[in-house]
């Protein structure tokens, strides 16, 4: 199994562990919302629902980006991964208008304050769901998954959720009837950060599915790693794009002008083999050889011809 398979299916099994106990939780939350009268915890289900449909979504995003290179597919199907990520942030914006409507119309019609023993059911997922951000981050981190950074951040939406209908039931239970609408006030406030976070996985989503450019640190690796070897003049265009979990990199190198095709060759083989070693992200590179003709040399990353 290549590298990029083994790290895709590590994000398939981090999807699969936040699907499980999103199941749960839904179930957990939705039943005490009910029985202990509170909006703001019935809302924090309808959230944790909106995290089991992302976490589908993730995992069949990474299952079909594990599938190889095909005719129809030839820079295989790693673009499964931004698709997925923008679908899951696209459902927590939606999940978070709906939340907010929602509230506001509850909160206009005076109803029974919700049931004390319902803080400690709340501070329990508080606790789960940030151990799964965490967990989950770390794995998005390690991989620079784009889809299960999108799921860590699905988490960390609910347990702000949670934290927030934690403030609005606790405001409830202590004020009494009076208070009776911090509970939808805390429902809210939570729509409105599990839009913020929507919204902040949707960007970087539709970043990379317009192929742009990746971060500077990157562009500038691949390009000390280029001008290292022997026999590199220097280089001009360089672009690179990324497709799930790994960069394609395209690269113009000057060289001796005397130099014959078949030493071209070889040396744009070598700086290949050294691009791809010092930074492991890089799946394949395409070198355009040209002669160096004591150009000024452009700077990584300009688009000069």
């Amino acid at each position: 199994m290549s590298d990029a398979s083994v790290e895709r299916t590590a994000g398939v099994r981090a999807a699969r562990t936040g699907l499980l106990v999103n199941a749960g939780l839904a179930v957990g939350k939705g039943v005490a919302g009910i029985v202990g009268h509170s909006f703001a915890l019935v809302a924090d289900a309808v959230e944790s629902l909106a995290d089991i449909l992302g976490s589908l979504v993730v995992w069949g995003g990474l299952r079909l980006s594990l599938q190889a290179a095909d005719d129809e597919h030839p820079w295989g199907h790693g673009k499964a991964e931004p698709i997925a990520a923008a679908i899951v942030g696209g459902m927590l914006l939606l999940a978070g208008g709906g939340i907010i409507v929602q509230a506001i119309r509850w909160g206009l019609v005076p109803h029974t304050v919700p049931e004390a023993w319902t803080l400690g059911v709340i501070a329990v997922v508080v606790v789960l769901k940030e151990t799964l951000f965490r967990r989950v981050r770390d794995v998005a981190d390690a991989l620079g998954s784009t889809a299960v950074a999108a799921d860590a951040w699905h988490h960390r939406a609910d347990a702000i959720s949670s934290v927030a209908a934690f403030i609005g039931i606790g405001v409830a239970v202590v004020g009494g009837a009076t208070w009776y609408w911090a509970d939808e006030a805390a429902a809210v406030v939570a729509g409105g950060m599990i839009g913020i976070n929507g919204w902040r996985i949707v960007q970087p989503a539709l970043h990379e599915l317009m192929d742009g450019s990746p971060d500077d640190t990157l562009l500038e690796s691949v390009g000390a790693a280029a001008t290292r070897v022997p026999g590199v003049c220097c280089i001009e265009k360089m672009m690179a794009r990324k497709v799930g979990t790994r960069y394609f990199v395209d690269l113009h190198v000057q060289a001796d002008p005397s130099m014959s095709l078949h030493d071209a060759h070889i040396l744009s083989g070598i700086v290949k083999t050294a691009i791809r070693r010092a930074v492991p992200q890089v799946e394949n590179v395409l070198i355009h050889m040209e002669p160096f003709e004591d150009a000024v040399p452009a700077a990584p990353g300009a688009s000069g011809g």
